[in-house]
């Protein structure tokens, strides 16, 4: 429903992760078109990654409602917007991973097809995109809009969908929602250094032994800097990626010096007190750059695409710890950061004006809004959609499979305690039983 002046835009946000649910909430507050005020309900897709209370507060985004749902029971909250379960929403948010976003695209172009209007959707990316990309694509393609956080972004999308003949119009350049906060002005006292650790980057017991042991190496050789080790998650948290082997166990079998600490919170505010900021790939990096806080990418494990430091190549910002060690700082190049989408320049608060045309033109169609037509269909990739569609108890055609979970009712206090008891045995079986497995299997 075209959205009047005098209307609250009524926004959906789908996210299957803490990570992603800050990106999709952001992203939602960013593209609305003007001064428009927003009404966010929150949905957040019942899987191991399902944040827990904590993780929420540690986002800071309020919603005017947020629930736990399966696929299933979205699609049905989706088919009752504006059919009698209230009125309907203008633009929805998918905040998943790209099988995620394929599934409800087919779910819903099923629950939406005798509709002559529904919301606008919109999906991207939580931060830098260097593997899967065709995959990862194609998976997104069929929403009204697919964010791309830069220019280098949205020149490498456009070309995707163009190479295999997909209408590359919803493409839209924009710029990571959570950048933000002041820049750097000058060292602290003490002289901060942060290293912000990623889940599943490196994914070795080696390689992570590795940078922790640097990492308090270089508390030790200067014991005048306060070192801080920036951690997305608490042990038995699952975030975006499953943790396999979290610093917190690592450590325990470490030294480290006084001046050596963990954190947790919100990064941004982690930021505002750093000096040097070190990672191997981390979205971080990006936050950094855009508040001009000295930044360093890792060499120490090499530059390689698993690693993701790859996507740092140009941005004269990779180093070793033996280079941080001796006192080396980087200075960015500004060409590289300016195709980052940083807007280290300032000119941040235009980068979503794009995207806040296009929601404002496609509400006010006066037809309404075309069917969602992704590209994978039965008929493009029969061996592989009917799999992506199974993950989340969808049929081929995007109708339920029988036994699907429904919501028929919420779920009592034994179905509640039992769903959080699977959850932390799943969580309990990757952090701890798997790697035992592993090991005993190298014998």
């Amino acid at each position: 429903m075209p959205a009047s002046a005098t209307k609250a835009l009524r926004v959906a946000v789908l996210a299957d992760s803490d990570t992603r649910w800050k990106w999709g909430a952001l992203t939602a507050t960013r593209v609305c078109p003007g001064d428009t005020e927003i009404h966010l309900d929150g949905y957040l897709l019942r899987g191991r990654a399902t944040p827990t209370a904590r993780q929420l507060r540690e986002v800071g985004v309020d919603a005017d409602s947020l629930r736990e749902v399966t696929a299933v029971e979205f699609l049905r909250a989706m088919e009752g917007a504006g059919e009698g379960d209230g009125e309907p929403y203008d633009v929805l948010v998918l905040a998943l991973v790209g099988g995620g976003v394929q599934a409800m695209l087919h779910g819903l172009g099923r629950v939406w097809r005798d509709r002559a209007e529904r919301p606008v959707v919109v999906t991207g990316y939580v931060g830098v995109v260097y593997e899967k990309l065709a995959d990862g694509l194609l998976l997104r393609h069929g929403a009204d809009l697919v964010l791309a956080n830069s220019r280098q972004d949205a020149e490498r999308f456009r070309a995707v969908y163009e190479g295999v003949g997909a209408d590359p119009a919803a493409v839209t350049e924009v710029a990571l929602p959570f950048l933000g906060g002041a820049a750097h002005g000058g060292e602290h006292d003490p002289y901060t250094v942060v290293f912000a650790a990623q889940p599943s980057v490196p994914d070795s017991r080696k390689d992570r032994t590795y940078l922790l042991e640097r990492l308090i190496r270089h508390a030790r050789l200067h014991p005048e800097r306060e070192v801080l080790l920036k951690l997305r998650s608490r042990p038995g948290e699952h975030t975006t990626h499953i943790e396999e082997l979290p610093y917190q166990k690592l450590v325990q079998r470490a030294d480290p010096p006084p001046n050596f600490r963990l954190v947790y919170g919100h990064m941004g505010e982690v930021l505002d007190r750093t000096d040097l900021l070190v990672t191997v790939s981390s979205t971080a990096a990006l936050e950094s750059l855009h508040r001009r806080i000295p930044t360093v990418v890792l060499t120490d494990l090499g530059v390689r695409e698993a690693l993701g430091n790859h996507h740092f190549v140009g941005s004269g910002c990779l180093a070793s710890w033996d280079q941080l060690d001796t006192g080396h700082r980087p200075a960015p190049d500004a060409e590289w950061v300016a195709r980052q989408g940083v807007a280290a320049d300032g000119g941040y608060e235009t980068a979503f004006d794009e995207a806040r045309k296009r929601i404002a033109a496609l509400l006010s169609r006066p037809a309404g809004l075309p069917p969602l037509a992704p590209y994978y269909t039965p008929v493009t990739a029969p061996g592989y959609l009917p799999g992506i569609l199974a993950r989340h108890h969808l049929a081929p055609d995007g109708t339920p499979l029988p036994g699907a979970p429904a919501a028929d009712r919420a779920p009592g206090p034994v179905r509640q305690v039992v769903r959080r008891a699977a959850r932390g045995a799943y969580r309990h079986g990757v952090q701890r039983v798997a790697p035992v497995i592993r090991r005993m299997g190298e014998l």
